[in-house]
C-alpha cells in the first residue's frame, strides 16, 4: 500500500518481534519511530480489561508524552473452549513476567482434555492523529494443535494454525505471516485509514 504523504509515527512498543513485524509492512513514506528510538524507557502498565483499552492506554501515553502522532497494539488468543481466556491476559498468562514458554506450555496444559480447539488472534490498534483516537481490529481464526512445532514467530506462534493451512504460525514464511495475520490485517486497515486523510 502507497501512503501519498510523508509522516512520521511512533509505534508504542518494546517488542522487537512486533516492530520487525509492523515494520516490514510499513511504506517508505511513513518514517516509523519505536520507543527506544524516543527514548521512552517506562513500561506502560496494561491496566484495561479489554484488548481495545490496551491499546488505547499505550497510545494516549505516548501521545501525551510527546504530541508526537502514534500507534499501538495489543493482541490476545481467544480458545473458544476457555470462553475467550488468556484474551487480555495473553502475555501474562502464567504469570506477570510475561515469559512466553510459559504461557504456552500452561495453555497446553489447560487444555490437555479438551476436543474443540477453535481459536482465533485478535490485535486492536490504537492511532492517534492530532489528538483523535482511531480503532482498527484484525482477526485470524484457527486451532491450537497439542504440541509445539516450528522456530519462526513468537508467543503462542508455534501452537497456533491458520484455518486454511496446515502449519502453525512459527512454521510460515514472514511474508506469509505478515500477509494473513491478526497484526498485518489490522495494520492495513489502519494504512488504508491513513491514506485517506
Amino acid at each position: 500500500m502507497s501512503i501519498k504523504k510523508i509522516m512520521q509515527l511512533i509505534f508504542a512498543t518494546h517488542n522487537k518481534n512486533k516492530l520487525k513485524e509492523v515494520k516490514d509492512l510499513m511504506p517508505s513514506t511513513i518514517k516509523l519511530l519505536s520507543l527506544d528510538d524516543i527514548n521512552f524507557q517506562n513500561e506502560i502498565e496494561e491496566t484495561s480489561a479489554t484488548i481495545e483499552g490496551n491499546a488505547l492506554l499505550k497510545a494516549n501515553t505516548i501521545y501525551k508524552e510527546t504530541g508526537i502522532n502514534c500507534f499501538a497494539d495489543d493482541s490476545g488468543l481467544l480458545v473458544d473452549a476457555m470462553n475467550g481466556a488468556p484474551g487480555v491476559y495473553s502475555a501474562r498468562y502464567a504469570g506477570p513476567q510475561k515469559n512466553n514458554e510459559n504461557n504456552l506450555q500452561k495453555l497446553l496444559f489447560d487444555l490437555r482434555n479438551t476436543e474443540n480447539r477453535d481459536a482465533h488472534f485478535k490485535t486492536v490498534m490504537a492511532l492517534i492523529i492530532d489528538g483523535k483516537e482511531y480503532l482498527f481490529e484484525g482477526i485470524i481464526n484457527g486451532k491450537i494443535i497439542s504440541e509445539k512445532i516450528g522456530t519462526h514467530g513468537f508467543g503462542y506462534d508455534p501452537i497456533f494454525v491458520p484455518n486454511g493451512y496446515t502449519e502453525t504460525f512459527a512454521q510460515l514464511n514472514s511474508e506469509i505471516k505478515n500477509t494473513i495475520s491478526h497484526r498485518a490485517r489490522a495494520l492495513q486497515k489502519m494504512l488504508a485509514f491513513i491514506n485517506t486523510i
